[in-house]
Protein backbone atom coordinates (compact mmCIF):
# COMPACT_ATOMS: atom_id res chain seq x y z
CA UNK A 1 0.00 0.00 0.00
CA UNK A 2 2.94 2.35 0.82
CA UNK A 3 4.01 2.60 -2.56
CA UNK A 4 0.31 3.59 -4.03
CA UNK A 5 1.19 6.57 -2.42
CA UNK A 6 2.17 9.71 -4.62
CA UNK A 7 4.58 11.23 -4.32
CA UNK A 8 4.63 14.03 -1.77
CA UNK A 9 6.68 17.43 -1.64
CA UNK A 10 9.56 17.57 0.69
CA UNK A 11 8.76 19.49 4.16
CA UNK A 12 11.18 22.51 3.34
CA UNK A 13 9.05 22.67 0.42
CA UNK A 14 5.47 22.61 2.20
CA UNK A 15 6.59 25.55 4.60
CA UNK A 16 8.05 27.66 1.58
CA UNK A 17 5.21 27.28 -0.17
CA UNK A 18 3.03 28.37 2.98
CA UNK A 19 5.19 31.56 3.59
CA UNK A 20 5.15 33.13 -0.10
CA UNK A 21 1.47 32.28 -0.54
CA UNK A 22 0.37 34.09 2.69
CA UNK A 23 3.66 36.72 1.71
CA UNK A 24 1.82 37.16 -1.86
CA UNK A 25 -1.69 37.58 -0.41
CA UNK A 26 -0.56 40.21 1.85
CA UNK A 27 0.52 42.49 -0.69
CA UNK A 28 -2.37 42.52 -2.24
CA UNK A 29 -5.09 43.25 1.09
CA UNK A 30 -2.59 45.14 3.52
CA UNK A 31 -4.86 48.18 2.92
CA UNK A 32 -7.96 46.19 4.54
CA UNK A 33 -5.92 44.53 7.36
CA UNK A 34 -4.94 48.54 8.32
CA UNK A 35 -8.74 49.42 8.08
CA UNK A 36 -9.75 46.60 10.20
CA UNK A 37 -6.79 47.29 12.86
CA UNK A 38 -8.24 51.09 12.88
CA UNK A 39 -11.83 50.20 13.39
CA UNK A 40 -11.60 47.76 16.08
CA UNK A 41 -9.27 50.60 17.59
CA UNK A 42 -12.50 53.25 17.34
CA UNK A 43 -14.20 53.90 20.50
CA UNK A 44 -11.72 52.57 22.51
CA UNK A 45 -11.89 53.85 26.42
CA UNK A 46 -15.39 55.13 26.39
CA UNK A 47 -14.21 57.10 23.48
CA UNK A 48 -16.54 58.58 20.21
CA UNK A 49 -16.02 56.27 17.47
CA UNK A 50 -13.02 57.84 15.15
CA UNK A 51 -14.94 56.06 12.13
CA UNK A 52 -18.56 55.72 10.82
CA UNK A 53 -17.66 52.96 8.30
CA UNK A 54 -14.94 51.33 7.24
CA UNK A 55 -15.56 53.24 3.63
CA UNK A 56 -15.38 56.16 5.97
CA UNK A 57 -12.49 54.77 7.75
CA UNK A 58 -10.40 54.07 4.24
CA UNK A 59 -11.44 57.88 3.11
CA UNK A 60 -9.77 59.35 6.26
CA UNK A 61 -6.43 57.30 5.53
CA UNK A 62 -6.18 58.50 2.39
CA UNK A 63 -7.46 62.51 3.10
CA UNK A 64 -4.74 62.20 6.23
CA UNK A 65 -2.15 60.22 5.56
CA UNK A 66 -2.01 59.64 1.48
CA UNK A 67 -1.54 56.89 -0.45
CA UNK A 68 1.25 55.81 0.87
CA UNK A 69 -0.42 55.60 4.45
CA UNK A 70 -2.89 52.57 3.46
CA UNK A 71 0.36 50.38 3.12
CA UNK A 72 1.54 51.64 6.60
CA UNK A 73 2.78 47.95 8.12
CA UNK A 74 3.75 46.27 5.26
CA UNK A 75 7.27 45.17 6.23
CA UNK A 76 6.00 43.71 9.40
CA UNK A 77 2.89 42.08 7.56
CA UNK A 78 5.52 40.56 5.19
CA UNK A 79 7.42 39.35 8.40
CA UNK A 80 4.37 37.94 10.08
CA UNK A 81 3.16 35.94 7.17
CA UNK A 82 7.16 34.81 7.03
CA UNK A 83 7.02 33.45 10.17
CA UNK A 84 3.44 32.80 11.06
CA UNK A 85 2.27 31.40 7.91
CA UNK A 86 5.19 29.72 7.16
CA UNK A 87 4.69 27.79 10.27
CA UNK A 88 0.76 27.09 10.72
CA UNK A 89 0.39 26.14 6.71
CA UNK A 90 3.88 23.85 6.71
CA UNK A 91 2.36 21.70 10.13
CA UNK A 92 -0.79 21.98 8.49
CA UNK A 93 0.18 20.00 5.54
CA UNK A 94 2.58 17.89 7.29
CA UNK A 95 -0.18 16.70 9.75
CA UNK A 96 -2.53 15.88 6.80
CA UNK A 97 0.13 13.90 5.05
CA UNK A 98 0.75 11.86 8.71
CA UNK A 99 -3.15 11.42 9.31
CA UNK A 100 -4.18 10.54 5.32
CA UNK A 101 -4.63 7.26 4.21
CA UNK A 102 -1.58 5.36 2.86
CA UNK A 103 -3.17 5.85 -1.11
CA UNK A 104 -2.92 9.86 -0.06
CA UNK A 105 -6.67 10.31 0.94
CA UNK A 106 -7.36 13.29 3.30
CA UNK A 107 -7.75 12.47 6.86
CA UNK A 108 -11.26 12.97 8.17
CA UNK A 109 -12.87 16.02 9.64
CA UNK A 110 -12.04 15.87 13.31
CA UNK A 111 -8.81 14.93 12.21
CA UNK A 112 -8.40 18.38 9.90
CA UNK A 113 -9.80 20.28 13.17
CA UNK A 114 -7.03 19.30 15.45
CA UNK A 115 -4.33 19.78 12.97
CA UNK A 116 -5.55 22.98 12.18
CA UNK A 117 -5.71 24.23 15.71
CA UNK A 118 -2.29 22.61 16.31
CA UNK A 119 -1.21 24.70 13.76
CA UNK A 120 -2.62 27.98 14.65
CA UNK A 121 -1.23 27.52 18.02
CA UNK A 122 2.48 26.71 16.58
CA UNK A 123 2.23 29.83 13.90
CA UNK A 124 1.19 31.90 16.21
CA UNK A 125 3.54 31.46 18.70
CA UNK A 126 6.60 32.43 16.48
CA UNK A 127 4.71 35.44 14.69
CA UNK A 128 3.66 37.18 17.63
CA UNK A 129 6.30 39.73 17.75
CA UNK A 130 5.73 40.68 14.33
CA UNK A 131 2.15 40.44 14.73
CA UNK A 132 2.35 43.38 17.69
CA UNK A 133 4.59 45.02 15.30
CA UNK A 134 2.28 45.57 12.88
CA UNK A 135 -0.98 46.00 14.99
CA UNK A 136 1.24 49.16 16.54
CA UNK A 137 2.13 50.51 12.96
CA UNK A 138 -1.13 49.96 11.68
CA UNK A 139 -2.21 51.96 14.71
CA UNK A 140 -0.04 54.68 14.70
CA UNK A 141 -1.35 57.20 11.91
CA UNK A 142 -4.46 57.21 14.73
CA UNK A 143 -3.28 59.11 17.23
CA UNK A 144 -1.41 62.94 17.43
CA UNK A 145 1.99 63.49 15.82
CA UNK A 146 3.46 63.73 19.65
CA UNK A 147 1.77 60.47 20.41
CA UNK A 148 3.11 58.38 17.78
CA UNK A 149 5.58 55.42 18.17
CA UNK A 150 7.23 56.47 14.67
CA UNK A 151 8.65 52.97 13.91
CA UNK A 152 10.40 53.43 10.31
CA UNK A 153 10.27 49.42 9.37
CA UNK A 154 9.65 46.16 11.24
CA UNK A 155 13.17 45.86 12.40
CA UNK A 156 13.04 49.26 14.22
CA UNK A 157 10.01 48.10 15.75
CA UNK A 158 10.65 45.21 17.05
CA UNK A 159 14.38 46.70 18.52
CA UNK A 160 12.43 49.27 19.81
CA UNK A 161 10.17 47.27 21.52
CA UNK A 162 12.85 45.27 23.05
CA UNK A 163 14.93 48.07 23.94
CA UNK A 164 12.00 50.68 25.56
CA UNK A 165 9.96 48.52 26.98
CA UNK A 166 11.59 44.78 27.06
CA UNK A 167 11.73 41.33 25.23
CA UNK A 168 8.67 40.57 26.98
CA UNK A 169 6.94 42.70 24.61
CA UNK A 170 7.87 40.60 21.62
CA UNK A 171 5.58 38.26 23.35
CA UNK A 172 2.74 40.91 24.54
CA UNK A 173 -0.61 39.31 23.74
CA UNK A 174 0.78 35.99 23.16
CA UNK A 175 -2.18 34.02 24.92
CA UNK A 176 -4.94 36.09 22.76
CA UNK A 177 -3.09 35.54 19.77
CA UNK A 178 -2.61 31.73 20.54
CA UNK A 179 -6.16 31.47 21.08
CA UNK A 180 -7.36 33.50 18.07
CA UNK A 181 -5.10 31.96 15.89
CA UNK A 182 -6.49 28.22 17.60
CA UNK A 183 -10.35 29.37 16.14
CA UNK A 184 -8.87 31.06 12.99
CA UNK A 185 -6.86 27.62 11.70
CA UNK A 186 -9.60 25.43 13.31
CA UNK A 187 -12.03 26.84 10.86
CA UNK A 188 -10.45 28.08 8.01
CA UNK A 189 -8.17 25.50 7.20
CA UNK A 190 -10.76 22.51 8.10
CA UNK A 191 -13.85 24.65 6.61
CA UNK A 192 -11.42 25.06 3.54
CA UNK A 193 -10.64 21.72 3.59
CA UNK A 194 -13.94 20.15 3.96
CA UNK A 195 -15.46 22.82 1.45
CA UNK A 196 -12.88 22.17 -0.88
CA UNK A 197 -13.70 18.53 -0.70
CA UNK A 198 -17.62 19.14 -0.53
CA UNK A 199 -17.49 20.68 -3.90
CA UNK A 200 -15.38 18.41 -5.40
CA UNK A 201 -17.90 15.23 -4.42
CA UNK A 202 -20.97 17.56 -5.78
CA UNK A 203 -19.18 16.76 -9.28
CA UNK A 204 -20.02 20.25 -10.07
CA UNK A 205 -16.43 21.46 -9.79
CA UNK A 206 -13.02 20.42 -10.74
CA UNK A 207 -9.83 21.14 -8.92
CA UNK A 208 -8.94 23.97 -10.20
CA UNK A 209 -8.90 27.85 -9.79
CA UNK A 210 -12.83 28.41 -9.42
CA UNK A 211 -13.04 25.85 -6.76
CA UNK A 212 -10.50 26.86 -4.54
CA UNK A 213 -12.04 30.49 -4.81
CA UNK A 214 -15.73 28.97 -3.82
CA UNK A 215 -14.23 26.80 -0.87
CA UNK A 216 -11.89 29.71 -0.15
CA UNK A 217 -15.09 32.13 -0.07
CA UNK A 218 -16.56 29.79 2.52
CA UNK A 219 -14.25 29.19 4.91
CA UNK A 220 -13.15 33.13 5.05
CA UNK A 221 -17.02 33.76 5.91
CA UNK A 222 -16.75 30.47 8.25
CA UNK A 223 -13.65 32.32 10.27
CA UNK A 224 -14.57 35.52 10.62
CA UNK A 225 -17.83 35.04 12.22
CA UNK A 226 -15.82 32.74 15.04
CA UNK A 227 -13.08 34.71 15.64
CA UNK A 228 -13.78 38.47 15.43
CA UNK A 229 -14.40 38.67 19.62
CA UNK A 230 -10.95 37.44 20.14
CA UNK A 231 -9.22 39.45 16.94
CA UNK A 232 -10.55 42.57 18.89
CA UNK A 233 -9.24 41.84 22.87
CA UNK A 234 -5.70 40.94 20.30
CA UNK A 235 -5.33 43.98 18.99
CA UNK A 236 -6.24 45.87 21.80
CA UNK A 237 -3.99 44.12 23.85
CA UNK A 238 -1.07 44.45 21.57
CA UNK A 239 -1.46 48.32 20.97
CA UNK A 240 -2.14 49.59 24.36
CA UNK A 241 0.10 51.71 26.65
CA UNK A 242 1.63 51.89 30.19
CA UNK A 243 0.41 54.91 31.73
CA UNK A 244 2.33 55.65 35.34
CA UNK A 245 3.14 52.04 35.59
CA UNK A 246 -0.09 50.27 34.77
CA UNK A 247 -1.02 48.74 31.93
CA UNK A 248 -4.61 49.75 29.99
CA UNK A 249 -5.99 46.75 30.17
CA UNK A 250 -5.12 43.85 32.89
CA UNK A 251 -6.11 40.76 30.57
CA UNK A 252 -8.46 39.41 28.09
CA UNK A 253 -11.30 39.31 30.29
CA UNK A 254 -10.85 43.05 30.73
CA UNK A 255 -10.61 44.01 27.21
CA UNK A 256 -14.18 42.02 26.47
CA UNK A 257 -15.97 43.46 29.70
CA UNK A 258 -14.76 47.03 29.06
CA UNK A 259 -15.77 46.38 25.28
CA UNK A 260 -19.18 45.17 26.46
CA UNK A 261 -20.09 47.65 29.02
CA UNK A 262 -18.68 51.05 27.16
CA UNK A 263 -18.99 50.07 23.42
CA UNK A 264 -21.79 47.42 23.57
CA UNK A 265 -22.13 44.05 23.52
CA UNK A 266 -22.27 43.66 19.12
CA UNK A 267 -19.16 45.86 19.36
CA UNK A 268 -16.72 42.84 19.50
CA UNK A 269 -18.12 41.88 16.18
CA UNK A 270 -17.01 45.87 15.77
CA UNK A 271 -15.71 46.65 11.92
CA UNK A 272 -17.53 42.67 10.50
CA UNK A 273 -17.02 44.15 6.81
CA UNK A 274 -13.29 45.43 7.13
CA UNK A 275 -12.45 42.10 8.71
CA UNK A 276 -14.14 39.41 6.19
CA UNK A 277 -12.91 41.51 3.06
CA UNK A 278 -9.81 41.44 4.54
CA UNK A 279 -9.47 37.54 5.75
CA UNK A 280 -12.09 36.44 2.47
CA UNK A 281 -9.54 37.70 0.49
CA UNK A 282 -6.37 36.76 2.07
CA UNK A 283 -8.12 32.94 2.31
CA UNK A 284 -9.18 33.06 -1.13
CA UNK A 285 -5.64 34.34 -2.59
CA UNK A 286 -3.12 32.32 0.22
CA UNK A 287 -5.00 29.15 -0.89
CA UNK A 288 -4.76 29.97 -4.67
CA UNK A 289 -1.23 30.87 -4.23
CA UNK A 290 -0.25 27.73 -2.31
CA UNK A 291 -2.61 25.35 -4.76
CA UNK A 292 -0.96 26.67 -7.96
CA UNK A 293 2.69 26.53 -5.83
CA UNK A 294 1.83 22.90 -5.49
CA UNK A 295 0.53 22.22 -8.47
CA UNK A 296 3.83 23.74 -10.44
CA UNK A 297 6.00 21.27 -7.93
CA UNK A 298 3.99 18.57 -8.77
CA UNK A 299 4.14 18.76 -12.25
CA UNK A 300 8.02 20.16 -12.92
CA UNK A 301 9.81 18.57 -10.31
CA UNK A 302 7.86 15.83 -9.04
CA UNK A 303 6.90 14.68 -12.63
CA UNK A 304 9.08 15.90 -14.19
Amino acid sequence: MAADRPKSSPKWVKFLFGGLAGMGATVFVQPLDLVKNRMQLSGEGAKGREYRTSLHALGSILRQEGLRGIYTGLSAGLLRQATYTTTRLGVYSVGLELLGGPDGSPPPFLAKAAVGMSAGAAGAFVGTPAEVALIRMTADGRLPPGERRGYRNVFDALVRMVREEGPTTLWRGCIPTMARAVVVNAAQLASYSQSKQFLLDSGRFQDDILCHFSASMISGLVTTAASMPVDIVKTRIQNMRTIDGKPEYRGALDVLLKVIRYEGFFSLWKGFTPYYARLGPHTVLTFIFLEQMNKWYQRLVLNG
